[in-house]
């Protein structure tokens, strides 16, 4: 497990330091893919009178550096204003001089003939998918889902896709607020408070089935990095963070961060966030700030954190609780244990940073024997994962 996580870092770091380097020749392909796509002229359409046809949907080009079916997608919504995530498509349509943001978008907006367009796109999107994403579940309402297109997911597109399911059917999720909301914000969604699951049919059985049979397979935690943004008008909960890791809560917290567009100095944080389509840093860094949802986010994982952080004084620790952390951050976690007991550092950086905490009290008396056995335990694993870890300030050469 820790030479998985551990190679699984290097191999992040690694990639965020050559799609560094490569940037500027992703920039000009992606800029090429842009002028070809509207040289096409969908722009000119009206969406809400004109039907766009399969045969039109089968010229678009999706292998390259630009995908145009989402583009497409992106320029029937963003005729009407709306904003993306999806930096990809919200790049391009910026721009675009015809593109009117508009924060005030909803659904609501859209006619039957821009949604039969919007249909026809997704469900080309879904066809052309090589694994089942969120959002293609409604092509798969008469077929069953072939095993080489179910992958690994994160464990909130799990939960999407099997709730999909029924939510083509306008089933309610009032008792998962983020995942009611998710649906509300798809122009597909009609909720059915006379929903039942009996009007299912046999394919839409198996795929649940399915769906939750491979989730089952590696289920561990409902939520991980790159979920955050379901959660960004939506409380966590502590449920929601059961069984994250101390380097999971790390990420997901500063996730909030990096989807505001915080720009991330060291080089370990920055690798995780630089290939995310939706990361963007702002130029002007005074200007991120997290709204008042985010915020209490923010404050329940930081608590989430406290408490991993006393067990390591309390309770037997595994290598799963600490893979993954940074050799600094495993540094100051190991002697947080000394400093419970009040030891005193001789390093002047460890020393001012325990000294600043409201819980230190100095104890020049301090032995080593004064430690527990869990306590004794404990150090043992995170000096060997220590031994191990990469630094947050680690550059890959070459």
């Amino acid at each position: 497990m820790k030479k998985r996580l551990i190679i699984s870092l290097i191999f992040v770091l690694t990639l965020g330091a050559n799609l560094f380097a490569q940037g500027d020749d992703l920039n000009v392909e992606r800029n090429q893919g842009w002028k070809q796509f509207s040289r096409k002229n969908f722009d000119k359409i009206d969406f809400t009178k004109k039907k766009i046809t399969k045969a039109q949907l089968g010229k678009l080009n999706n292998d390259g550096a630009v995908d145009e079916l989402a583009l497409l997608r992106g320029v029937v919504f963003g005729k009407r204003g709306r904003v993306f995530k999806e930096r990809s498509i919200q790049d391009y349509l910026e721009t675009q001089t015809w593109y009117k943001p508009k924060a005030n978008f909803t659904n609501a907006v859209l006619t039957r003939i821009e949604r039969d367009n919007l249909d026809l796109i997704r469900l080309t999107e879904a066809v052309k998918h090589s694994n089942v994403q969120p959002g293609d579940l409604r092509l798969w309402q008469t077929a069953e889902i072939p095993d080489d297109k179910l992958y690994v997911n994160s464990p909130s597109d799990w939960r999407v896709m099997i709730a999909e399911v029924e939510a083509v059917h306008g089933k309610r999720f009032d008792d998962e607020p983020w995942l009611q909301k998710y649906f509300e914000e798809r122009y597909w969604y009609n909720a059915n408070a006379n929903y039942t699951p009996t009007i299912l049919n046999e394919f839409e059985r198996k795929n649940l089935e399915k769906l939750n049979a491979k989730r089952n397979e590696d289920r561990k935690v409902a939520i991980a990095v790159g979920d955050m943004d379901k959660f960004q008008n939506v409380l966590l909960t502590e449920d929601l963070l059961k069984g994250l890791t101390m380097n999971d809560l790390r990420f997901i917290r500063n996730e909030f961060w990096a989807r505001r567009g915080r720009k991330f100095v060291t080089p370990g944080f920055r690798a995780i966030f630089e290939w995310q389509d939706w990361y963007k840093p702002l130029k002007d860094q005074t200007k991120v700030k997290l709204n008042p949802t985010e915020e209490q986010n923010v404050k329940l994982i930081e608590r989430e954190e406290a408490k991993l952080r006393e067990k390591i004084s309390t309770e037997p620790i595994t290598n799963e609780m600490v893979d993954g952390l940074f050799v600094e951050d495993l540094r100051v976690l190991r002697n947080e244990i000394y400093a419970k007991h009040g030891r005193v550092f001789k390093d002047p950086n460890l020393q001012k940073y325990f000294a600043a905490q409201a819980w230190y009290q100095p104890n020049p008396e301090f032995k080593d024997d004064m430690l527990t056995e869990t306590e004794s335990k404990n150090l043992a694993i995170i000096k060997e994962v220590e031994e191990n870890s990469i630094s947050k300030f680690a550059e890959v050469e070459g």
